[in-house]
């Protein structure tokens, strides 16, 4: 088989066979690979003038990968983070070749070879209990609306879930009474239960009496019974801080996103004691290491970690003199 047969073939059975049959995907994984093949061959097509399906598979090649991604990020002013998102999909179909055609490892093992690009870690922002009671306070509770609007973000800034995870909670997720807690299906289709707080069950025991009013059993419908999407959760939150702004002045500084309420909850339980193992395991985070940006955030560990550093007593030493050549160029690097 030549190789312009294979590569259409080896896409269909990657998308048919490994993504959907094997790996079980979710449909955004499978969409984020489509859209990433779809640019490669929009690429392909205006660089070498061959269609798709006249594409050989030796056209991939790991220049052409390269140049790629580059023009991604110059045509389309994609960031470093997109960029590497974009290469782990095509990544992921390198393996599944390399396991179907290894007359082409070769090529192979050089596109799996291109390095994903370091990118600057972004600062985390948080909210202080003040600035989120304000948030909480703004909803208008004499309303439908306001009730659920009010609900919505008290479980998000106590529970720290994702806004996709929040917007398809059911309302037979939460379990009320002993050991209250939600459930919810996070990153990689992994389930976890995350508890309630005092206020936060009783909130919810409330607010499970007429969430279903409308004919629906999400627990945060729109006014239709259907369920919100996350740019409407993002709008109903810019309103209600918006509101908050004039009686906490300090928000008028931050931009509030869902994600923050997040990064808010995971700060709560940081500051109050809790280990990073169990705030990882709270948030859903597939590494500890993610959850240990919130310990670069946090200024008051860092002062109190600096007060016990004994202070330097000022006290000259020798000048530290390297003894080769080669290492007095590493460490004028």
């Amino acid at each position: 088989m030549t190789g312009a047969a294979i590569l259409p073939s080896l896409i269909e059975r990657f998308f048919t066979q490994r993504l959907m049959q094997q790996r079980n995907a979710s449909r955004h994984t499978i969409a984020s690979y489509r859209d990433t093949f779809r640019l490669l061959f929009a690429f392909a097509q205006a660089r070498l003038g061959k269609p798709p399906s006249g594409l050989d598979l030796a056209d991939l090649d790991a220049p052409f990968i390269c140049a790629f991604l580059d023009d991604l990020e110059a045509s389309r002013s994609i960031g470093i983070r997109t960029r590497n998102l974009r290469l782990t999909a095509i990544r992921a179909f390198f393996r599944f070749a390399a396991l179907e055609e290894p007359a082409y490892s070769g090529q192979i093992q050089r596109v799996l070879a291109i390095p994903g690009k370091l990118h600057d870690k972004r600062e985390v922002h948080f909210l202080t209990r003040e600035e989120i009671d304000a948030i909480l306070a703004a909803p208008d509770r004499s309303t439908w609306i306001g009730r659920r609007d009010h609900m919505l973000l008290l479980l998000a800034a106590q529970t720290g879930l994702r806004v996709s995870e929040i917007i398809q909670l059911e309302q037979g997720a939460v379990v009320l009474g002993v050991g209250a807690h939600v459930r919810c299906l996070g990153k990689g289709r992994k389930e976890r239960c995350t508890p309630l707080t005092r206020q936060t069950r009783a909130a919810l025991t409330v607010w499970l009496k007429e969430s279903g009013v409308r004919g629906s059993t999400r627990l945060f419908p729109n006014v239709h019974g259907g369920g919100l999407s996350p740019d409407a959760v993002q709008r109903l939150l810019a309103q209600h801080v918006e509101t908050a702004r004039s009686r906490c002045p300090s928000l008028r500084r931050k931009r509030v996103t869902p994600h923050v309420l997040r990064h808010s909850a995971a700060m709560e339980l940081l500051q109050a004691g809790v280990d990073c193992s169990v705030i990882a395991l709270w948030l859903g985070h597939e590494s500890i290491k993610t959850t240990q940006v919130y310990l670069h955030a946090h200024l008051a560990l860092k002062e109190a970690a600096l007060a016990k550093v004994k202070p330097y007593d000022g006290q000259k030493g020798a000048r530290y003199k390297p003894s080769d050549r080669l290492l007095a160029f590493l460490d004028a690097l």
